[in-house]
């Protein structure tokens, strides 16, 4: 079992990792927005003109879906999933944003836009992110 789990590790990688992370963050987060839609929905304002939530929720589920998938690539290839990630949560910190200033609707919207803005710039830190050098055998200390 601990020979598998270092090999999924191994597979993976750090970008892989974080990947896996961010799209099961997004596929979660856009389920909960398709299946029990958030009940404050002030911050929201400009996105829902542009469409429903239901559309935004599929949105955040394939962003994330496609993270997963691309976690699995080698590194430099698995840019796509990053960007995803970053184009899916930037339209919701600026909506929240504008909600906050100039909207005035939100007093709190923009707590909501620097987590979710964090939550996307996250990934642009990361695209540029090698992959640490591989160490042959255990370590000596």
């Amino acid at each position: 079992m601990r020979a598998a789990a270092r090999r999924l590790r191994k597979r993976l990688g750090r970008r892989g990792a974080l990947l896996s992370l961010k799209g099961t963050m997004a596929v979660g987060y856009g389920s909960g927005q398709v299946v029990q839609p958030t009940g404050d929905q002030q911050g929201l304002t400009l996105l829902l003109k542009l469409f429903p939530l239901g559309f935004w929720g599929w949105t955040w589920i394939t962003a994330g879906l496609i993270a997963l998938a691309c976690a699995w690539l080698p590194p430099r290839r698995d840019w796509p999933g990053f960007l995803a990630v970053w184009l899916i949560a930037t339209p919701w910190a600026l909506a929240y944003l504008a909600s906050w200033w100039p909207l005035g609707e939100s007093p709190r919207g923009w707590v909501i836009a620097l987590i979710f803005g964090a939550f996307g710039t996250v990934c642009l830190v990361a695209i540029g992110w090698d992959e640490p050098a591989r160490q042959e055998g255990p370590r000596e200390t």
